[in-house]
């Protein structure tokens, strides 16, 4: 039981090339896959961090290999995405999301250096939970619009729609605002240190 935990986020990494390779290939087959894959990653993000808590298996690498793994298919998916529907995946938005991880990660790194401990906020797995969502609502969508018929043509309406662009643009706000939020509170630790 030990290393199930780091298993389960090893796993997510290692699966993410398929399930891009899927999603890239844009047929009714592939996008379920894809989709299938992706539910299954993010149903491991839950139960990496469960049984590592439940069983006190928590190591250091662990911390460090869990939200990578989380970074590697959310962040992955989403730059697929914006081969695939670029008018409902701005570029801008998918930057602003890779830069706050980009930027969380390595306060992280230098908090560890300064012997700070950064744990994973509420509001953080909010933001995953968040971007999760959306990320299989629309994996969802797309994999329904190749299915021939009025069906799948219902669901293109839906990808043409703005309010999957509009329920992005509220995820990266979640998202930029988490990352704010940890540097707050970074700050708000160095300066209790200081004083």
């Amino acid at each position: 039981m030990k290393h199930v935990p780091n298993v389960l986020s090893i796993a997510r990494i290692a699966v993410t090339p398929l399930l891009l390779y899927l999603l890239l290939q844009n047929t009714l087959t592939t996008s379920v896959w894809a989709l299938v894959l992706f539910v299954l990653g993010a149903i491991s993000d839950y139960y990496d961090g469960q049984l590592a808590r439940k069983y006190g298996v928590g190591t250091s690498f662990g911390k460090y290999l869990d939200p990578l793994a989380d970074k590697v298919l959310v962040l992955g998916t989403f730059i697929a995405l914006i081969f695939i529907i670029p008018e409902q995946v701005p570029i801008w938005a998918i930057a602003l999301i890779a830069l706050r991880d980009i930027s969380v990660t390595g306060l992280r790194s230098w908090a560890r250096r300064t012997g700070a401990d950064l744990r994973t906020s509420n509001t953080a797995k909010f933001k995953t939970t968040v971007q999760l969502t959306w990320l299989i609502m629309m994996l969802t969508f797309i994999a329904a619009a190749q299915i021939p018929g009025q069906f799948g043509e219902v669901f293109i309406g839906f990808l043409a729609a703005s309010f999957m662009y509009w329920l992005l643009v509220l995820v990266t706000m979640i998202t930029v605002g988490t990352g704010l939020h940890y540097f707050s509170e970074y700050n708000k630790r160095e300066d209790g240190s200081g004083a």
